[in-house]
């Protein structure tokens, strides 16, 4: 199953508050996001039955291997836009907007060409 952009923005949440949170719960998404919360419970759904996502009996959500690999990826690319961006001039709450909408479409050729330029190698 090929995640929409949506999708990749969910685990890109859970993957950031969950490195803050022990537990992190459909509302933290949610207030994260500012989406309401039949929005984000219906999401979770889409993503668990995707096996993106776990949640236990607390409620608490948990990233499967491939929610993980998927969420990280899309946060490196977050990170490292938004510092390539900012190198560049760009303000940091523009470059961390439009990092975002990059993200998800920039191709793997293009963006591990960046990543180089950036690292200088």
């Amino acid at each position: 199953m090929r995640l929409q952009e949506s999708g990749e923005m969910y685990l890109e949440t859970i993957y950031i508050l969950s490195k803050q949170h022990r537990c992190v719960r459909s509302i933290d998404v949610g207030e994260y996001m500012g989406y309401s919360k039949p929005s984000v419970s219906r999401a979770i759904g889409i993503l668990k039955n995707g096996g993106y996502v776990s949640v236990d009996r607390e409620g608490c959500l948990s990233l499967t291997d491939s929610g993980l690999e998927i969420a990280q990826k899309i946060y490196e690319r977050h990170t490292m836009m938004t510092d390539f961006f900012v190198r560049l001039g760009v303000c940091a709450k523009t470059a961390a907007e439009d990092a975002c909408k990059i993200e998800h479409d920039i191709s793997d050729e293009t963006f591990e060409a960046i990543k180089r330029h950036v690292k200088g190698t």
